[in-house]
Protein backbone atom coordinates (compact mmCIF):
# COMPACT_ATOMS: atom_id res chain seq x y z
CA UNK A 1 0.00 0.00 0.00
CA UNK A 2 0.82 4.01 -0.40
CA UNK A 3 -0.02 4.14 2.92
CA UNK A 4 3.05 1.66 4.37
CA UNK A 5 5.65 4.82 4.27
CA UNK A 6 7.29 6.33 6.93
CA UNK A 7 6.74 9.81 8.14
CA UNK A 8 9.78 12.89 7.50
CA UNK A 9 11.98 11.84 10.25
CA UNK A 10 10.40 8.85 11.49
CA UNK A 11 12.57 6.60 13.21
CA UNK A 12 11.77 3.25 15.32
CA UNK A 13 13.57 4.96 18.12
CA UNK A 14 13.70 2.60 20.99
CA UNK A 15 13.50 -0.27 18.73
CA UNK A 16 16.12 -3.02 19.24
CA UNK A 17 16.85 -5.84 16.63
CA UNK A 18 16.10 -9.09 17.50
CA UNK A 19 15.50 -12.54 16.33
CA UNK A 20 11.54 -11.96 16.91
CA UNK A 21 11.91 -8.73 14.95
CA UNK A 22 9.88 -8.34 11.74
CA UNK A 23 9.89 -6.27 8.58
CA UNK A 24 7.86 -2.87 7.98
CA UNK A 25 6.40 -1.88 5.30
CA UNK A 26 9.29 0.61 4.76
CA UNK A 27 11.80 -2.44 4.81
CA UNK A 28 13.39 -1.83 8.21
CA UNK A 29 13.68 -4.15 11.20
CA UNK A 30 11.51 -3.60 14.21
CA UNK A 31 10.40 -5.01 17.50
CA UNK A 32 8.54 -3.87 20.42
CA UNK A 33 11.10 -2.91 22.81
CA UNK A 34 11.34 -0.28 24.05
CA UNK A 35 14.46 1.59 24.89
CA UNK A 36 14.46 3.62 28.19
CA UNK A 37 17.70 5.33 27.38
CA UNK A 38 16.79 6.74 23.90
CA UNK A 39 15.25 10.25 24.63
CA UNK A 40 16.21 13.84 24.58
CA UNK A 41 15.93 15.96 27.91
CA UNK A 42 13.77 18.92 27.20
CA UNK A 43 12.81 21.61 29.68
CA UNK A 44 9.60 23.95 28.56
CA UNK A 45 7.08 26.35 30.52
CA UNK A 46 4.17 24.61 30.42
CA UNK A 47 0.68 25.78 31.55
CA UNK A 48 -0.66 23.81 34.39
CA UNK A 49 -4.10 22.76 35.73
CA UNK A 50 -4.15 25.40 38.44
CA UNK A 51 -3.91 28.59 35.38
CA UNK A 52 0.45 29.29 35.94
CA UNK A 53 2.78 27.99 34.35
CA UNK A 54 5.58 25.57 35.47
CA UNK A 55 9.46 24.80 34.12
CA UNK A 56 9.07 21.45 33.64
CA UNK A 57 12.39 19.06 32.44
CA UNK A 58 11.18 16.00 31.07
CA UNK A 59 12.67 13.38 28.51
CA UNK A 60 11.10 13.15 25.60
CA UNK A 61 11.08 10.04 23.46
CA UNK A 62 10.66 10.56 19.79
CA UNK A 63 8.31 8.55 17.28
CA UNK A 64 8.11 4.78 17.54
CA UNK A 65 6.12 2.66 15.56
CA UNK A 66 3.93 0.17 18.24
CA UNK A 67 3.28 -2.84 16.02
CA UNK A 68 5.90 -4.34 14.12
CA UNK A 69 4.00 -4.77 10.66
CA UNK A 70 2.59 -1.12 10.77
CA UNK A 71 0.40 -0.37 7.32
CA UNK A 72 1.23 3.23 7.84
CA UNK A 73 4.43 3.76 10.05
CA UNK A 74 3.24 7.72 10.19
CA UNK A 75 0.57 7.10 12.01
CA UNK A 76 1.12 4.19 13.81
CA UNK A 77 3.59 5.50 16.47
CA UNK A 78 3.73 7.26 19.84
CA UNK A 79 5.59 9.57 21.41
CA UNK A 80 6.08 9.36 25.43
CA UNK A 81 7.07 12.13 27.71
CA UNK A 82 8.09 11.73 31.43
CA UNK A 83 8.55 14.56 34.13
CA UNK A 84 11.95 14.54 36.05
CA UNK A 85 11.96 17.88 37.49
CA UNK A 86 8.90 20.22 37.69
CA UNK A 87 10.16 24.07 38.98
CA UNK A 88 13.32 22.47 39.98
CA UNK A 89 12.16 19.49 42.31
CA UNK A 90 13.17 15.93 41.21
CA UNK A 91 10.18 14.01 39.88
CA UNK A 92 9.78 10.16 40.98
CA UNK A 93 7.78 8.42 38.53
CA UNK A 94 8.21 4.87 39.70
CA UNK A 95 4.40 4.42 40.32
CA UNK A 96 3.04 7.19 38.71
CA UNK A 97 -0.08 6.66 36.24
CA UNK A 98 0.18 6.96 32.58
CA UNK A 99 -1.91 9.62 31.02
CA UNK A 100 -2.59 7.98 27.38
CA UNK A 101 -4.06 10.57 25.52
CA UNK A 102 -5.70 10.57 21.94
CA UNK A 103 -5.91 13.21 19.30
CA UNK A 104 -8.47 11.56 17.61
CA UNK A 105 -11.31 13.97 16.43
CA UNK A 106 -13.66 13.47 13.55
CA UNK A 107 -12.14 10.33 13.33
CA UNK A 108 -9.67 12.11 11.20
CA UNK A 109 -6.15 10.38 11.07
CA UNK A 110 -3.91 11.75 13.63
CA UNK A 111 0.00 11.93 13.79
CA UNK A 112 2.51 12.31 16.29
CA UNK A 113 4.99 11.80 13.61
CA UNK A 114 6.34 15.32 13.53
CA UNK A 115 6.27 15.74 17.40
CA UNK A 116 9.45 17.01 19.15
CA UNK A 117 7.72 17.51 22.84
CA UNK A 118 4.39 17.02 24.89
CA UNK A 119 1.73 18.08 23.47
CA UNK A 120 2.22 18.48 19.61
CA UNK A 121 -0.04 15.58 18.04
CA UNK A 122 -1.74 16.81 14.94
CA UNK A 123 -5.21 15.73 13.47
CA UNK A 124 -5.07 15.98 9.31
CA UNK A 125 -8.01 17.40 7.72
CA UNK A 126 -9.02 17.21 4.36
CA UNK A 127 -6.95 18.72 1.63
CA UNK A 128 -4.25 19.24 3.65
CA UNK A 129 -5.40 21.40 6.92
CA UNK A 130 -3.96 20.02 10.35
CA UNK A 131 -5.90 21.28 13.68
CA UNK A 132 -3.74 21.01 16.85
CA UNK A 133 -5.42 20.07 20.04
CA UNK A 134 -7.79 18.42 17.75
CA UNK A 135 -9.75 21.66 18.58
CA UNK A 136 -9.97 21.02 22.32
CA UNK A 137 -9.54 24.69 24.48
CA UNK A 138 -7.49 22.37 26.84
CA UNK A 139 -4.15 20.71 26.12
CA UNK A 140 -4.27 17.94 28.49
CA UNK A 141 -1.10 16.11 27.49
CA UNK A 142 1.33 19.54 29.09
CA UNK A 143 -1.49 19.88 32.07
CA UNK A 144 -0.64 16.43 32.64
CA UNK A 145 3.14 16.57 32.49
CA UNK A 146 3.13 19.71 34.41
CA UNK A 147 1.26 17.81 37.17
CA UNK A 148 3.90 14.78 37.17
CA UNK A 149 2.09 12.12 35.15
CA UNK A 150 3.68 9.62 32.48
CA UNK A 151 2.24 11.17 29.24
CA UNK A 152 1.66 8.95 26.07
CA UNK A 153 0.26 10.12 23.05
CA UNK A 154 -0.21 7.38 20.37
CA UNK A 155 -1.04 8.38 16.14
CA UNK A 156 -3.41 5.97 14.62
CA UNK A 157 -5.26 5.64 11.58
CA UNK A 158 -8.35 7.47 10.52
CA UNK A 159 -11.26 7.62 7.45
CA UNK A 160 -9.83 9.61 4.91
CA UNK A 161 -6.50 7.96 4.48
CA UNK A 162 -6.26 6.35 1.01
CA UNK A 163 -3.21 4.30 -0.54
CA UNK A 164 -2.30 3.93 -4.38
CA UNK A 165 -4.71 1.96 -5.60
CA UNK A 166 -7.81 3.89 -3.78
CA UNK A 167 -8.23 1.63 -1.14
CA UNK A 168 -9.40 3.83 2.32
CA UNK A 169 -7.39 1.70 4.86
CA UNK A 170 -8.15 4.09 7.63
CA UNK A 171 -12.05 3.11 8.50
CA UNK A 172 -13.33 1.31 10.92
CA UNK A 173 -12.38 -0.23 13.21
CA UNK A 174 -9.03 1.02 12.31
CA UNK A 175 -8.75 3.56 14.73
CA UNK A 176 -9.70 1.58 17.66
CA UNK A 177 -7.83 -1.29 16.71
CA UNK A 178 -4.21 1.20 16.45
CA UNK A 179 -5.09 2.65 19.95
CA UNK A 180 -5.72 -0.62 21.52
CA UNK A 181 -1.98 -1.70 20.10
CA UNK A 182 -0.31 1.07 21.50
CA UNK A 183 -1.85 -0.06 24.56
CA UNK A 184 -0.39 -3.65 23.98
CA UNK A 185 2.67 -2.17 23.08
CA UNK A 186 2.75 -0.07 26.19
CA UNK A 187 1.94 -2.95 28.69
CA UNK A 188 4.20 -5.81 26.85
CA UNK A 189 7.00 -3.01 28.13
CA UNK A 190 6.07 -3.12 31.69
CA UNK A 191 9.80 -2.41 33.81
CA UNK A 192 10.80 -0.22 30.51
CA UNK A 193 8.03 2.54 29.91
CA UNK A 194 8.37 4.45 32.85
CA UNK A 195 5.30 4.71 34.74
CA UNK A 196 2.91 2.12 35.76
CA UNK A 197 1.42 0.20 32.87
CA UNK A 198 -1.05 -1.13 35.15
CA UNK A 199 -2.44 2.07 35.65
CA UNK A 200 -3.71 3.20 32.27
CA UNK A 201 -5.95 6.26 32.29
CA UNK A 202 -7.31 7.16 28.43
CA UNK A 203 -8.30 10.12 27.35
CA UNK A 204 -9.75 11.79 24.62
CA UNK A 205 -12.75 13.99 23.17
CA UNK A 206 -15.25 14.35 20.50
CA UNK A 207 -14.85 11.08 18.33
CA UNK A 208 -11.25 10.87 20.94
CA UNK A 209 -14.15 10.48 23.70
CA UNK A 210 -15.61 7.64 21.64
CA UNK A 211 -12.53 5.82 21.71
CA UNK A 212 -11.47 6.42 25.00
CA UNK A 213 -14.89 5.09 26.45
CA UNK A 214 -14.37 2.54 23.87
CA UNK A 215 -10.99 1.50 25.47
CA UNK A 216 -12.16 1.71 28.42
CA UNK A 217 -15.19 -0.92 28.07
CA UNK A 218 -13.22 -3.50 25.77
CA UNK A 219 -10.38 -4.17 27.19
CA UNK A 220 -8.85 -7.61 26.07
CA UNK A 221 -12.16 -8.52 23.89
CA UNK A 222 -11.31 -11.11 21.81
CA UNK A 223 -13.10 -9.44 18.62
CA UNK A 224 -10.02 -7.45 17.91
CA UNK A 225 -7.72 -9.93 18.00
CA UNK A 226 -7.30 -10.88 14.46
CA UNK A 227 -7.09 -7.00 13.31
CA UNK A 228 -4.36 -7.11 16.26
CA UNK A 229 -2.67 -10.15 14.46
CA UNK A 230 -2.41 -8.72 11.23
CA UNK A 231 -0.48 -5.38 12.93
CA UNK A 232 2.16 -7.51 15.15
CA UNK A 233 1.03 -6.14 17.68
CA UNK A 234 2.22 -7.07 21.01
CA UNK A 235 0.95 -10.05 22.94
CA UNK A 236 -0.17 -8.04 26.22
CA UNK A 237 -3.05 -6.98 27.44
CA UNK A 238 -4.66 -3.76 25.73
CA UNK A 239 -7.43 -3.42 29.04
CA UNK A 240 -7.11 0.26 30.31
CA UNK A 241 -7.54 1.25 34.34
CA UNK A 242 -9.60 4.26 33.71
CA UNK A 243 -11.29 6.16 31.29
CA UNK A 244 -11.73 10.01 30.52
CA UNK A 245 -14.22 11.23 27.96
CA UNK A 246 -15.15 14.25 26.80
CA UNK A 247 -18.27 14.84 24.64
CA UNK A 248 -18.34 10.95 23.29
CA UNK A 249 -19.94 10.44 19.74
CA UNK A 250 -20.62 7.16 19.81
CA UNK A 251 -23.34 4.50 19.84
CA UNK A 252 -23.50 5.20 16.39
CA UNK A 253 -26.12 3.06 15.10
CA UNK A 254 -28.61 4.43 17.44
CA UNK A 255 -27.23 8.40 17.47
CA UNK A 256 -29.85 9.37 14.20
CA UNK A 257 -32.44 8.25 16.78
CA UNK A 258 -30.95 9.92 19.87
CA UNK A 259 -30.36 13.43 18.62
CA UNK A 260 -34.17 13.54 17.36
CA UNK A 261 -35.29 12.67 20.61
CA UNK A 262 -33.00 15.51 22.15
CA UNK A 263 -33.00 18.37 19.29
CA UNK A 264 -35.92 17.30 16.75
CA UNK A 265 -37.65 20.76 17.63
CA UNK A 266 -34.87 22.81 18.06
CA UNK A 267 -34.34 24.96 15.36
CA UNK A 268 -31.32 24.65 12.41
CA UNK A 269 -28.83 27.10 14.38
CA UNK A 270 -27.78 27.91 10.25
CA UNK A 271 -30.80 28.03 9.14
CA UNK A 272 -33.75 28.88 11.62
CA UNK A 273 -36.03 26.56 10.62
CA UNK A 274 -37.36 23.04 11.46
CA UNK A 275 -35.99 19.92 10.20
CA UNK A 276 -38.27 17.72 8.45
CA UNK A 277 -40.72 16.80 11.49
CA UNK A 278 -42.24 13.46 9.75
CA UNK A 279 -38.59 11.76 9.60
CA UNK A 280 -37.25 13.46 12.96
CA UNK A 281 -40.89 11.95 14.42
CA UNK A 282 -40.21 8.66 12.68
CA UNK A 283 -36.95 8.84 14.33
CA UNK A 284 -37.75 9.47 17.72
CA UNK A 285 -40.45 6.55 18.35
CA UNK A 286 -37.75 4.51 16.94
CA UNK A 287 -35.29 6.09 19.57
CA UNK A 288 -38.68 5.17 22.59
CA UNK A 289 -37.99 1.38 21.83
CA UNK A 290 -34.28 1.92 21.74
CA UNK A 291 -34.54 3.30 25.01
CA UNK A 292 -36.51 0.64 26.54
CA UNK A 293 -34.38 -2.44 25.15
CA UNK A 294 -31.85 -0.98 27.18
CA UNK A 295 -33.60 -1.65 30.91
CA UNK A 296 -31.00 0.95 32.76
CA UNK A 297 -31.84 2.87 35.65
CA UNK A 298 -30.72 6.53 35.95
CA UNK A 299 -28.12 7.98 38.33
CA UNK A 300 -29.63 8.98 41.88
CA UNK A 301 -32.22 6.29 42.50
CA UNK A 302 -33.96 8.16 39.61
CA UNK A 303 -35.62 5.13 38.32
CA UNK A 304 -35.67 3.55 34.68
CA UNK A 305 -34.99 5.53 31.60
CA UNK A 306 -37.29 5.97 28.64
CA UNK A 307 -38.00 8.38 26.19
CA UNK A 308 -41.17 9.67 28.45
CA UNK A 309 -38.86 11.07 31.22
CA UNK A 310 -35.38 11.56 29.80
CA UNK A 311 -36.49 15.30 29.78
CA UNK A 312 -36.66 15.56 33.38
CA UNK A 313 -33.82 13.09 33.93
CA UNK A 314 -31.96 15.48 32.17
CA UNK A 315 -32.95 18.48 34.10
CA UNK A 316 -32.19 17.02 37.31
CA UNK A 317 -29.39 14.74 37.30
CA UNK A 318 -27.09 17.38 34.80
CA UNK A 319 -28.55 20.48 33.43
CA UNK A 320 -30.12 22.03 36.43
CA UNK A 321 -26.69 21.36 38.70
CA UNK A 322 -24.76 22.89 35.75
CA UNK A 323 -26.93 26.14 35.57
CA UNK A 324 -26.41 26.29 39.41
CA UNK A 325 -22.95 25.62 39.75
CA UNK A 326 -22.36 28.50 37.04
CA UNK A 327 -24.78 30.74 38.66
CA UNK A 328 -23.55 30.72 42.54
CA UNK A 329 -20.17 31.14 40.53
CA UNK A 330 -21.11 34.46 39.61
CA UNK A 331 -21.23 37.99 41.27
CA UNK A 332 -24.29 39.18 42.50
CA UNK A 333 -24.38 42.29 39.83
CA UNK A 334 -23.12 39.82 37.10
CA UNK A 335 -25.91 37.22 38.15
CA UNK A 336 -28.86 39.54 37.64
CA UNK A 337 -27.41 40.35 34.27
CA UNK A 338 -27.37 37.09 33.43
CA UNK A 339 -30.72 36.02 34.09
CA UNK A 340 -32.32 39.46 32.97
CA UNK A 341 -31.05 38.01 29.34
CA UNK A 342 -32.94 34.56 30.24
CA UNK A 343 -35.89 34.89 32.11
CA UNK A 344 -36.95 31.09 31.31
CA UNK A 345 -34.54 30.76 34.47
CA UNK A 346 -35.41 30.66 37.64
CA UNK A 347 -33.13 31.68 40.66
CA UNK A 348 -34.13 30.74 43.94
CA UNK A 349 -31.09 32.27 45.49
CA UNK A 350 -29.37 28.70 45.67
CA UNK A 351 -30.84 26.66 43.00
CA UNK A 352 -31.56 27.08 38.92
CA UNK A 353 -34.67 25.60 37.53
CA UNK A 354 -36.43 25.74 34.23
CA UNK A 355 -37.93 23.06 31.70
CA UNK A 356 -36.92 21.26 28.71
CA UNK A 357 -38.84 23.68 26.65
CA UNK A 358 -36.83 26.50 28.22
CA UNK A 359 -33.80 25.06 27.80
CA UNK A 360 -33.74 24.00 24.09
CA UNK A 361 -34.96 27.49 23.84
CA UNK A 362 -31.64 28.80 25.47
CA UNK A 363 -29.14 26.49 23.67
CA UNK A 364 -29.65 27.97 20.35
CA UNK A 365 -30.43 25.32 18.30
CA UNK A 366 -28.99 22.20 16.53
CA UNK A 367 -26.39 22.15 13.83
CA UNK A 368 -26.75 18.85 11.96
CA UNK A 369 -29.90 18.02 9.73
CA UNK A 370 -31.83 15.19 9.75
CA UNK A 371 -31.26 12.38 9.63
CA UNK A 372 -27.52 13.52 11.50
CA UNK A 373 -25.30 10.86 10.80
CA UNK A 374 -25.93 8.23 8.87
CA UNK A 375 -27.10 10.37 5.49
CA UNK A 376 -29.61 9.23 2.72
CA UNK A 377 -26.82 10.80 0.36
CA UNK A 378 -23.77 9.06 2.17
CA UNK A 379 -22.30 12.00 2.81
CA UNK A 380 -21.76 12.33 6.06
CA UNK A 381 -18.12 11.85 7.89
CA UNK A 382 -19.30 8.65 9.51
CA UNK A 383 -20.44 7.32 6.99
CA UNK A 384 -17.18 7.58 5.47
CA UNK A 385 -16.03 6.00 8.95
CA UNK A 386 -17.68 2.70 7.84
CA UNK A 387 -16.40 3.12 4.01
CA UNK A 388 -15.00 -0.08 3.01
CA UNK A 389 -12.04 -0.87 0.39
CA UNK A 390 -12.45 1.21 -2.51
CA UNK A 391 -16.19 2.41 -1.58
CA UNK A 392 -15.32 5.39 0.26
CA UNK A 393 -19.14 5.39 2.44
CA UNK A 394 -21.69 3.18 3.17
CA UNK A 395 -24.94 3.28 5.33
CA UNK A 396 -24.79 1.99 8.33
CA UNK A 397 -28.15 1.90 9.46
CA UNK A 398 -31.61 0.20 8.39
CA UNK A 399 -33.41 3.62 7.96
CA UNK A 400 -30.62 5.07 6.31
CA UNK A 401 -30.37 2.24 3.57
CA UNK A 402 -34.15 2.63 3.30
CA UNK A 403 -33.93 6.05 2.67
CA UNK A 404 -30.68 6.01 0.50
CA UNK A 405 -31.07 8.88 -2.26
CA UNK A 406 -27.13 7.60 -4.41
CA UNK A 407 -29.63 5.12 -6.42
CA UNK A 408 -27.26 2.57 -5.05
CA UNK A 409 -30.16 0.07 -4.80
CA UNK A 410 -28.85 -1.74 -1.85
CA UNK A 411 -31.41 -4.39 -0.27
CA UNK A 412 -29.43 -5.14 2.69
CA UNK A 413 -26.48 -3.48 4.57
CA UNK A 414 -23.60 -4.85 3.90
CA UNK A 415 -22.47 -8.49 5.68
CA UNK A 416 -19.82 -7.09 7.92
CA UNK A 417 -21.43 -3.52 9.31
CA UNK A 418 -23.10 -5.11 12.24
CA UNK A 419 -19.86 -6.54 13.28
CA UNK A 420 -17.63 -3.52 12.18
CA UNK A 421 -21.12 -1.24 14.56
CA UNK A 422 -20.19 -3.35 17.51
CA UNK A 423 -16.33 -3.20 17.31
CA UNK A 424 -16.97 0.73 17.38
CA UNK A 425 -19.31 0.88 20.24
CA UNK A 426 -18.87 0.78 23.87
CA UNK A 427 -22.46 0.54 24.59
CA UNK A 428 -21.88 -3.01 22.90
CA UNK A 429 -19.25 -4.36 25.51
CA UNK A 430 -21.23 -2.30 28.29
CA UNK A 431 -24.59 -4.33 27.97
CA UNK A 432 -22.84 -7.41 27.82
CA UNK A 433 -21.02 -6.61 31.61
CA UNK A 434 -18.19 -6.87 29.36
CA UNK A 435 -15.58 -8.66 32.31
CA UNK A 436 -12.46 -6.64 30.90
CA UNK A 437 -13.47 -2.72 31.19
CA UNK A 438 -12.50 -0.42 32.73
CA UNK A 439 -14.00 0.34 37.15
CA UNK A 440 -13.05 4.12 36.60
CA UNK A 441 -14.64 6.66 34.39
CA UNK A 442 -14.78 10.46 33.63
CA UNK A 443 -17.75 11.72 31.59
CA UNK A 444 -17.82 15.35 30.72
CA UNK A 445 -20.55 17.14 28.09
CA UNK A 446 -21.57 20.89 27.50
CA UNK A 447 -25.34 21.89 27.62
CA UNK A 448 -24.55 23.81 24.43
CA UNK A 449 -23.23 20.92 22.38
CA UNK A 450 -25.03 19.93 19.39
CA UNK A 451 -23.02 17.38 17.81
CA UNK A 452 -24.32 14.72 19.65
CA UNK A 453 -27.65 13.78 21.80
CA UNK A 454 -27.35 14.53 25.60
CA UNK A 455 -28.86 11.07 25.99
CA UNK A 456 -25.67 9.69 24.77
CA UNK A 457 -23.45 10.79 27.28
CA UNK A 458 -26.62 10.09 30.12
CA UNK A 459 -26.33 6.42 28.74
CA UNK A 460 -23.33 5.97 29.11
CA UNK A 461 -23.01 6.83 32.70
CA UNK A 462 -26.29 5.12 33.82
CA UNK A 463 -25.45 1.92 32.50
CA UNK A 464 -21.93 1.90 33.72
CA UNK A 465 -22.76 3.17 37.43
CA UNK A 466 -25.73 -0.14 37.02
CA UNK A 467 -22.67 -2.43 36.84
CA UNK A 468 -21.16 -0.90 40.22
CA UNK A 469 -18.38 0.82 38.21
CA UNK A 470 -17.64 4.17 39.49
CA UNK A 471 -18.83 7.03 37.37
CA UNK A 472 -17.76 10.45 37.58
CA UNK A 473 -20.14 12.26 34.96
CA UNK A 474 -21.20 16.36 34.44
CA UNK A 475 -21.92 18.77 31.81
CA UNK A 476 -20.47 22.40 31.38
CA UNK A 477 -23.23 24.71 31.92
CA UNK A 478 -23.11 27.16 28.44
CA UNK A 479 -20.34 25.08 26.84
CA UNK A 480 -20.05 23.77 23.49
CA UNK A 481 -17.88 21.36 21.72
CA UNK A 482 -14.69 19.86 22.93
CA UNK A 483 -14.50 21.95 26.08
CA UNK A 484 -12.77 20.87 29.07
CA UNK A 485 -13.67 23.19 32.58
CA UNK A 486 -12.35 20.78 34.93
CA UNK A 487 -8.54 20.04 34.37
CA UNK A 488 -7.17 20.29 37.79
CA UNK A 489 -10.50 18.01 38.93
CA UNK A 490 -9.48 15.58 36.64
CA UNK A 491 -6.04 15.16 37.34
CA UNK A 492 -6.92 15.35 41.19
CA UNK A 493 -9.53 12.24 40.14
CA UNK A 494 -6.53 10.36 38.43
CA UNK A 495 -4.83 10.35 41.75
CA UNK A 496 -7.69 9.57 43.76
CA UNK A 497 -8.83 6.41 41.66
CA UNK A 498 -5.27 5.14 40.71
CA UNK A 499 -4.28 5.41 44.81
CA UNK A 500 -0.49 6.47 43.08
CA UNK A 501 -0.62 10.24 43.16
CA UNK A 502 1.29 12.65 40.56
CA UNK A 503 4.88 12.99 41.93
CA UNK A 504 4.67 16.73 42.53
CA UNK A 505 1.74 19.37 41.67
Amino acid sequence: MAGAVAAGGLTATGAQASPAARTTGVGRPHSLVFDKTAYTLRTAALPSADGGTKEVTYRFYAPTTYVTDPLDAAHQSLVISVPVAIDGRKVNTERAPIVFANWVGGYFPVSVAEATGVGEGIMEMPNGQVLENNGNDTNLPKLALAAGYVVVEPGARGRTLVDGEGVYYGTAPAVIVDLKAAVRYLRANKGLVPGDTDRIVSTGTSAGGAMSALLGASGDSPLYAGHLRQLGAADASDAVFAAAAWCPITDLEHADMAYEWCWGEAQLSSTGTLVDQNLSRELRAAFAEYQASLRVDGLGGFGRLSARNYDDYLLKTYLQPAATAHLSGLSSDARSAYLADRPAIQWNGKRASFTWDAYLAQMGGRNKNVPSFDGFGLTTGENNLFGKGTVSARHFTRYGLDHDTTGLGADRLDKDIPETLALMNPMHFIRRRHAGRSRHWWIRLGTSDPHTSLTVVGNLAASLSGLGDHVNSAMYWDAGHATNRDPAAFLRWIAEVTGSPATHR
